[in-house]
Parts: structure tokens; sequence; C-alpha cells
């Protein structure tokens, strides 16, 4: 057993935080930051995503979503949108939404 776990009893000093994949980056636009991703899991404003792939690694809120360059609150799966991000991205990058 480590000094952490005697210090806390064998708990982690973090809450877990669970991750669903809801889908891969199609595309990336650079000028207008902007992922094209088909959604195998629905997505709403307000939640919160994990970009990750070999280079990239990152979490935001979602703060807008487009379906053919109309905003909408809720995108359901199947769905393709396109999502403001803050960082850049590569194709194939994995998306998830985390929950607490």
């Amino acid at each position: 057993m480590g000094f952490f776990q005697r210090l806390f009893g064998g708990r982690s000093t973090e809450a877990a935080v669970t991750e669903e994949e809801i889908g891969r980056v199609e595309d990336y636009f650079a000028k207008v930051g902007v992922i094209a991703l088909k959604l195998g899991k629905p997505l709403a404003v307000g939640d919160r995503i994990r970009v990750k792939g070999h280079t990239t690694d990152f979490t935001q809120p979602v703060k807008s979503i487009q379906i053919e360059h109309e905003s909408v609150e809720r995108a359901k799966r199947g769905a393709s949108v396109g999502i403001r991000v803050k960082k850049r991205c590569r194709r194939g990058d994995r998306v998830y939404r985390q929950g607490a």
C-alpha cells in the first residue's frame, strides 16, 4: 500500500468522473474552431465533453450545437453536428460526454 493510500485510507482524493463515448471527430475546421461529429449518443448544450486523441486531450462545456447551420439545444443519436471547440482537434479523435 502506497503512502497516499495509507494517508487517505485507500480512497481516491478526487471524485470519479464517468465518460461515455458519443462519437469521433469526422472533420475539424481550423478557421472557425469547429468539429464535425456524427453522434452515437444524444448530446445537449450544457453537457461537458472530453476530446481525446493521439495528441489531443481537453475537456470543455458544450456552448452551442449546430445542425445544418441551425442552432439547436439538443441533438439525437445519429445526427451530424458541428460543435465549437477551444483547441485543435484531428480527424478520428474520440469525443466523450462526462458525467458525475
